[in-house]
């Protein structure tokens, strides 16, 4: 396999993101439309549509982020909007969005690493386990491993949390420890104020689930 198509099929992973969506619903009026922004995209919007409305909501969340100095939180989800359309453009251009992401989440951890529940950890744990390895990427499966189990320490109820360990587990060969960490997403207490959010992931941990039983002898 020559180098320019090993760089290609790599960066295709790139558009395997799934974005973490923090597990409380935001106070801040700003951070709370970002919030039902993202969700209607995420699990409302045609997948044709999706590129589109982020880049307009990366652009709103970015004015938030500079509105609101000094805060993780805006952080957080300027990040999670743009690893968000990381994942819908795919290719070359994914990954220069996913370096930005990894930007936001690690100075929203520099400021406050508990904010949002953690969240920070979590997205930024996905990212290093979606985005390839060097020399294409930052990608390492270890790195993430370590933020995930951050993550997950500070909201171990979490739907989001156990979903995304759990997905990570899978990835890396590991389908069978997955199992109880998907039990617990399904178990996770409903989010006020998150309603379409809760659908869409529980969706998701219950395809992953299906997965992980298939791939578990």
């Amino acid at each position: 396999m020559d180098r320019l198509t090993y760089t290609a099929m790599a960066l295709a992973l790139c558009s395997g993101f799934l974005a973490f969506a923090p597990a409380r619903a935001a106070t801040d009026d700003g951070l709370a439309e970002i919030q039902r922004d993202w969700e209607q995209i995420r699990y409302q919007t045609p997948a044709g549509e999706r590129a589109k409305r982020y880049e307009a909501l990366a652009v709103k969340a970015h004015h938030l982020t500079e509105n609101r100095p000094g805060r993780s939180e805006p952080l957080i989800w300027e990040g999670i909007v743009v690893s968000s359309l990381a994942g819908e453009k795919g290719g070359l251009g994914a990954l220069g969005l996913a370096k930005q992401a990894k930007a936001l989440f690690e100075d929203a951890i520099r400021i406050d690493a508990n904010a949002l529940e953690g969240s920070a950890y979590n997205s930024l744990g996905v990212l290093f386990y979606k985005v390839p390895g060097w020399p294409i990427g930052f990608g390492d499966k270890a790195k993430a491993r370590e933020l995930l189990l951050k993550g997950l320490a500070i909201n171990p109820g979490g739907i989001d949390p156990n979903y995304f360990y759990a997905e990570y587990l899978v990835e890396t060969g590991r389908a069978g420890e997955a199992l109880p960490y998907l039990d617990r997403a399904l178990l996770a207490p409903p989010r006020p104020g998150r309603q379409v959010a809760d659908a869409g992931r529980k969706e998701e941990v219950r395809a992953l689930l299906e997965q992980a039983r298939k791939r578990t002898p």
